[in-house]
């Protein structure tokens, strides 16, 4: 719905931005919770937990598809015009 036009286009992506920088926020401290522990481990350990950590990160991100498509949904109709 985002490439109906200028107006959708520019909303998805601020409405995206700012939910990418409050789940950033919320992710960092598990992120740093779970990284302190392994901090003085093997490089194959911190590999695997960083890469668990990024995967987390990763499904998070593209869930967030899902709010930036209700908010469209939401303030836009079928045709890209604001309601």
């Amino acid at each position: 719905m985002s490439r109906k036009n200028k107006d959708t286009w520019k909303f998805a992506h601020d409405y995206c931005g700012r939910l990418w920088f409050k789940i950033g926020l919320v992710l960092l401290i598990p992120t740093i919770i779970i990284q302190i522990p392994f901090a003085h481990s093997s490089e194959d350990t911190i590999g695997y937990m960083t890469l668990f950590v990024e995967g987390i990160q990763l499904v998070t991100l593209l869930g967030s598809i899902v709010f930036v498509e209700r908010a469209l949904k939401k303030t836009f109709d079928e045709n890209g015009v604001r309601r």
